[in-house]
């Protein structure tokens, strides 16, 4: 058992993706660690995407999810 995480770790950004027909993870599993992370970190950092009929695999709106959530936390590179 993990308690909250402290100093500047607590504000780190989440993206959390998960299909919601992955026969391997199943999506409980995904919404359960979402809700760990929660009483770990800062709940209103963390985004839990789910995807229709996604399986244990990417998707291209996944990896454009990815994108913008990279673009929107990371400084440019130049």
């Amino acid at each position: 058992s993990q308690g909250p995480i402290s100093g500047v770790n607590k504000d780190i950004a989440v993206l959390q993706c998960h299909g919601d027909c992955d026969p391997l993870v199943p999506l409980m599993f995904g919404s359960l660690t979402v809700e760990k992370l929660k009483s770990m970190i800062n709940p209103a950092n963390i985004t839990f995407k789910t995807y229709a009929g996604m399986m244990h695999s990417s998707s291209l709106e996944e990896m454009m999810d990815v994108k913008q959530f990279i673009d929107k936390h990371l400084p440019p590179v130049d």
